[in-house]
C-alpha cells in the first residue's frame, strides 16, 4: 500500500516553490500526497494548482477571507501563540486532524504545530521544513510579536518532530545551537535540470543585470544598484526588474532614476511570470543580482532560491556579502562576485569590472550553469530528501 504524505503550507505553491518540488518529488517516489495551503496576495490565485492541494481560509479578497483576518485578530487577544500565529492557524489544523496520513511535512512555523498533533491523532511521523531563521526573520527586536511567538512554537514543538531540514547551511547551524538535540539536514533550494538554458552565452553590447522577486518594493537593495550604475563612465549598462509592483513604488524607481541622471532605458519593469518562466526571461540577461540585506539575521544567513534560479538562467551572480552567499561563493568559485552590502562605490566597481572584462562575465556565467547541471540542482537534492522521508519509516 502506498504511504500517504500530506504538505501543510500557509501559502501557495506559487510563492512556496519548495512545497511544490517537495509534491511532485513524493509522487515520484511513489507516495500518494495531498497539500494543503493558503492564499497570501490576490495574484497567487492566478496560477494553476495541482488538483491534490486544497485550499483553506478563501480565496483573497472573498468574504471568507475577510473572515478569517477578523478572526485571526481577535484570536491573537486570548489564544495560545500556536493558534493566532497566522491568519489560517486554526482552519490548517481543522482540516489536517480530518486527514489521515503516514508522514504529515510542515512547511514555514505556522504549519509546524500542525504536523506534530496530525501525526500524534494518527500515530503517523512528521517533519519540517526550514527555509527562514523565524525567530528573527522580520526584525530582530527579541520583544516582537514574531520573535516571542517564533520562540514559544518551536521551544515546544521542534524536538517532537522526526527529521528536520534546512534550506541554508547557516540556518541549520543555528539551529543545533539552539536545540542540540535535533540534526537538521541541508535541502538547497535549487531547481531542476530541465529549466537550465539553452541559450548561448555570449557578450552583448549592453550589460544586462537582472532582479526578480514576488513583489519589487524598497529597502531591498535595488537603491543602491540604481546609485552604482549612475557612478559608472559607461552608460552601456541596464538594470531589469520583474515581480508585481504598485503604481507609487513604480513612481519611486523611476523618480530615483531621473534624479540620478539615468537614461529611460537603464531601467526596465516586467510583469510576473509564472515560475518556470522565471528561467528563460533570466538567461536573456547577463548578471543575477542577490542583494540580500545583513539584518535581520535572517537575511545574513538565509540562501533564497533567486540565487540558484540565476544559476539555472547561466548568469554570473553579484552578490551582498551576507554571511550565507559569501559562503556560497567560496564553496563554488568562478560563479561570480560578491560586492560589500550596501557600497554604493564597492558595487560599481564590481558591474565595472564586468564591463572591462567581458571573458571574465563569460567564464563566471558558464560556470554558474555547469555546477547548476553538475552539483546545485533538485535532481541531487530530490534525492536527498526521498533518503530523510524514507528514513522515518
Amino acid at each position: 500500500m502506498l504511504k500517504k504524505v500530506l504538505l501543510v503550507s500557509p501559502f501557495p505553491p506559487s510563492q512556496n516553490p519548495r512545497l511544490l518540488k517537495e509534491y511532485y518529488a513524493l509522487k515520484s517516489a511513489g507516495f500518494k500526497v495531498k497539500a494543503l495551503y493558503a492564499e497570501r496576495d490576490k495574484w497567487s490565485s492566478d496560477h494553476q494548482i495541482p488538483e491534490d492541494f486544497e485550499r483553506v481560509g478563501g480565496k483573497v479578497g472573498s468574504f471568507w477571507h475577510f473572515i478569517t483576518r477578523v478572526i485571526h485578530k481577535l484570536s491573537r487577544m486570548f489564544l495560545p501563540y500556536e493558534y493566532n500565529y497566522h491568519r489560517v492557524s486554526l482552519l490548517l489544523l481543522y482540516r489536517a486532524l480530518k486527514i489521515k496520513a503516514d508522514l504529515y511535512i510542515a512547511h514555514e512555523l505556522t504549519a509546524l504545530p500542525v504536523v506534530v498533533k496530525a501525526a500524534k491523532k494518527y500515530n503517523g511521523k512528521c517533519g519540517f521544513d526550514i527555509e527562514d531563521f523565524h525567530r528573527q526573520e522580520s526584525s530582530d527586536d527579541m520583544r516582537s510579536y514574531q520573535y516571542l511567538a517564533s520562540c514559544a512554537i518551536e521551544d515546544k514543538y521542534i524536538n517532537q518532530t522526526h527529521y528536520i531540514t534546512c534550506s541554508s547551511p547557516l540556518i541549520s547551524e543555528i539551529y543545533k545551537e539552539i536545540y542540540p538535540n535535533i540534526k537538521p539536514q541541508i535541502i538547497k533550494n535549487v531547481f531542476s535540470n530541465s529549466f537550465i538554458s539553452k541559450l548561448p552565452i555570449t557578450t552583448n553590447n549592453i550589460l544586462s543585470l537582472f532582479w526578480f522577486s514576488q513583489t519589487i518594493g524598497k529597502n531591498r537593495g535595488l537603491e543602491c544598484v540604481l546609485m552604482a550604475m549612475a557612478k559608472l563612465a559607461s552608460r552601456k549598462v541596464k538594470l531589469t526588474l520583474l515581480g508585481h509592483i504598485d503604481k507609487n513604488t513604480k513612481n519611486y524607481f523611476l523618480d530615483l532614476a531621473t534624479n540620478l541622471s539615468l537614461d529611460k532605458d537603464q531601467l526596465i519593469f516586467l510583469p510576473p511570470v509564472e515560475p518556470e518562466n522565471i528561467f528563460k526571461e533570466a538567461a536573456r540577461h547577463d548578471i543575477g543580482l542577490a542583494l540580500e540585506l545583513k539584518i535581520p539575521e535572517n537575511r545574513n544567513i538565509c540562501l533564497t532560491n533567486k540565487i540558484f534560479s540565476y544559476m539555472n538562467a547561466g548568469l554570473a551572480i553579484l552578490a551582498s556579502d551576507t554571511l550565507a552567499q559569501k559562503k556560497l561563493l567560496e564553496d563554488y568559485p568562478g560563479i561570480g562576485s560578491t560586492f560589500k552590502s550596501e557600497n554604493i562605490d564597492n558595487l560599481s566597481s564590481a558591474i565595472e569590472n564586468y564591463q572591462r572584462l567581458p571573458q571574465l562575465l563569460i567564464q563566471h556565467r558558464k560556470h554558474s550553469k555547469e555546477v547548476a547541471e553538475r552539483t546545485l540542482n533538485w535532481e541531487v537534492e530530490s534525492q536527498k530528501f526521498i533518503l530523510i522521508v524514507n528514513s522515518v519509516f
